[in-house]
């Protein structure tokens, strides 16, 4: 355990006294959230991105520890276990590692080698190696009921011999560094007729080096392999590999062990070393990707909500048309309608959409309309802005990311909330409340199907799974849940609560009205004082008793509070109290108090701003009333847009035409970056020009370059 602590540390770059104090905290149950943010003080305030990273590394650790001991065990029941063994299985430092060592001695199915080792060629194969003369002349003395001949002993000795040589760790290690570093990886088309949209064309005949090859295109060629489409192999120089294993064992002039070599090299090792590369070229590709997906997930999530406002939630289509939904100031649904604005509904059907949607927006005094973005999002954008401007209302239009929001509609989760409702009007709804609250609203849907994210499903579903709820998690907490307005699913997320919890919580507030203070959280049955403990700070009571219960001052601290105000002579948390509050000399303070400086800097900046919403600070949606085409567009146009996703090669930005514009890695920075979110994130708004237009595919290249210079 102590050894471990100590390489967590020193891989994390971090003191051994903070990985240990994160690991108690986790033992006692402790969240990773509540961690973060209320002791501060006892890890050196490490944020919820390394504490996980500690608890991952420990977990890892404990994982291989498990298996050199399972290796060791069973090396030792062989008899085999030497000093020096024991020694490179303990100081193994990876999984793979252990199991190379363990190779020689794993128990394997029935091979040509084993059987020849039964028949007793062992001997032979020994002679073999020693280059003794006229071999096929010793190959006959061998010869017995299971070896008809000498041709067979030699075979089976040359079987022993392949077997030994494609176990020998060093070997397959020169021999995995040697293709890293020096080999190619091609593809080719296997069947076209497979890839109706050529999606996969640029690699019908592709060849990159190995030690080049970016993550996307990784994850590209997998998936184009695994759908049939193309055929990928590696490129490497076999007879510089057989060089050195002959060199490496004096075989130039034994023709017998140069063919055992041969045999091992083509047959074992190098399909064995290529697999091993595969399957780490392939784990970094997927963690890069999950990383990609995290942060844009991430930012999405923290997009700013637009507050206090009535939302009218336009879910397009063509032949069954566009259902719209209006919530309320605070997302309760108003009204639901179905209207037939585009072809190929009748004109007169259209121009009957057209009245029924400026009835609905005048009845309720709508001021944003949320247009999902799939079918017929863009005939319809021109029907919302044809029907504002011809009506001269005072409305704007907003294209909202419908990912997942199908998904939601047929959910159980949508289907208690609106259990009267069709699918496509529960649609309408979710797409109104992804404008008045992404994160309230996201985190209903499986961040999977979000949509921002890059070969999201070529990836490990279960480890894609446990970093994207990581980030939910992690971004729900930061933000604070207002308990008394909360969904289920936002709740499940608070630390501490779990679904069952959850649903008690909001069950309490149906039988006995709004919480008035954090504290009567504790009456909701099966949240115990642990559960309490956890969620209390991140749980917010807005017009409460205290105004405490609207901050994230978790009740342990309300004392410390009490007695800072009385010290800085505050009863008002008015502009005068705020500039007492700028000018705390903190460590004298915190000193005062008897709390720690970060918890205290935490206190104050709840009480300058009670009921804060990180959000805020984050770009808001960009709001349009009039439609843009391609048509519209010209090379050097400067434009304003939303990056709507981030990937390896660049990133795509919503100008408000059909399809997004895509900004290369290239034209993203004048600088060099390896990645594009070193620049843009996703919900940012930004400044484009026209790089590029290509009318006949409605393709656009944007760049965030001035092209002025």
């Amino acid at each position: 355990m102590e050894k471990n602590i100590e390489k967590i540390a020193q891989n994390l770059s971090l003191k051994t006294s903070q990985v240990e104090t994160v690991l108690q905290l986790t033992q006692e149950g402790n969240t990773i959230p509540f961690i973060a943010r209320y002791r501060k003080e006892m890890t050196g305030s490490l944020d919820e991105v390394q504490i996980k990273e500690i608890i991952d590394s420990h977990n890892q650790l404990e994982k291989l520890d498990e298996r050199k001991a399972t290796v060791l065990a069973k090396i030792e029941e062989q008899g085999k276990l030497t000093d020096e063994l024991r020694a490179q299985i303990e100081a193994s430092e990876k999984l793979q590692e252990v199991e190379d060592l363990y190779l020689p001695y794993k128990e394997k199915r029935r091979t040509k080698a084993t059987i020849a080792r039964e028949n007793g060629l062992f001997p032979l194969a020994k002679l073999i190696m020693q280059n003794v003369p006229n071999i096929e002349d010793e190959a006959e003395k061998f010869v017995n009921e299971n070896v008809k001949d000498g041709k067979a002993a030699l075979d089976g000795a040359l079987a022993i011999l392949s077997e030994a040589i494609s176990e020998d760790v060093k070997l397959r290690n020169w021999t995995l560094s040697e293709i890293k570093n020096n080999s190619r990886i091609a593809s080719k088309v296997k069947d076209e007729s497979l890839d109706e949209k050529k999606v996969f064309q640029m690699y019908y005949d592709f060849d990159n080096d190995l030690s080049k090859l970016p993550n996307y295109r990784v994850l590209a060629l997998n998936r184009g392999e695994k759908l049939g489409i193309l055929s990928v192999k590696f490129e490497n120089n076999d007879e510089k590999i057989e060089r050195f294993f002959e060199t490496r064992f004096n075989a130039r002039n034994n023709k017998y062990l140069s063919l055992a070599i041969k045999d091992s090299t083509k047959k074992k090792i190098i399909p064995a070393m290529e697999r091993q590369i595969r399957s780490e070229i392939t784990e970094a590709a997927e963690d890069s990707a999950i990383k990609v997906f995290s942060e844009n997930l991430r930012n999405l999530l923290l997009v700013a909500p637009l507050k206090g406002k009535v939302i009218l939630g336009f879910d397009p289509a063509f032949r069954t048309g566009a259902k719209l939904a209006v919530v309320d100031e605070t997302g309760k649904l108003l009204e639901t309608k179905v209207i037939y604005p585009v072809k190929p509904a009748k004109a007169s059907e259209i121009e009957q959409a057209k009245k029924d949607l400026a009835a609905i927006i005048k009845k309720y005094g709508v001021e944003m309309i949320a247009i999902g973005n799939g079918t017929a999002s863009r005939e319809s954008e021109s029907f919302v802005s044809e029907v504002i401007k011809n009506e001269n209302l005072d409305a704007y239009y907003v294209i909202v990311n419908e990912s997942g929001a199908s998904i939601y509609s047929a959910s159980e989760l949508a289907r208690k909330e609106f259990p009267e409702l069709t699918v496509e009007k529960r649609s309408a709804i979710s797409i109104a409340r992804r404008l008045q609250d992404p994160l309230a609203e996201l985190v209903k849907i499986d961040p999977q199907s979000i949509g921002v994210g890059q070969y999201q499903h070529d990836v490990s579903d279960k480890k894609l799974a446990e970093n994207l709820d990581f980030v939910v998690e992690t971004v729900v907490n930061q933000v604070g849940v207002n308990v008394n307005t909360a969904s289920p699913a936002l709740l499940s997320h608070v630390s501490g609560l779990n679904k069952t919890i959850a649903e008690n919580i909001v069950k309490y507030r149906e039988e006995n009205g709004a919480l008035a203070s954090r504290s009567e959280i504790k009456k909701v049955p099966r949240l115990g004082a642990k559960a309490f403990e956890q969620a209390a700070g991140f749980l917010r009571i807005p017009n409460g008793k205290n105004v405490l219960d609207n901050t994230g001052v978790h009740p342990e601290s309300y004392n410390v509070v009490k007695n800072l105000l009385n010290d800085l002579k505050i009863n008002d948390l008015d502009d005068d109290a705020r500039k007492k509050l700028e000018n705390i000399n903190y460590p004298q303070m915190a000193e005062k108090l008897e709390v720690g400086q970060e918890t205290l800097r935490d206190i104050v900046a709840d009480l300058m701003k009670p009921g804060r919403d990180m959000r805020d600070s984050f770009d808001a949606p960009v709001l349009r009333q009039d439609v843009l085409s391609i048509k519209d567009l010209s090379i050097g146009q400067k434009l304003e847009g939303v990056v709507r996703n981030v990937v390896d090669f660049g990133a795509f930005v919503d100008i408000g035409i059909k399809e997004d514009g895509l900004i290369h890695i290239s034209k993203i920075s004048k600088n060099f970056i390896k990645h594009p979110s070193e620049v843009v994130a996703v919900g940012e708004i930004v400044t484009v020009w026209v790089d590029k237009i290509d009318n006949e595919r409605g393709k656009v290249n944007l760049s965030l370059l001035d092209p002025r210079g």
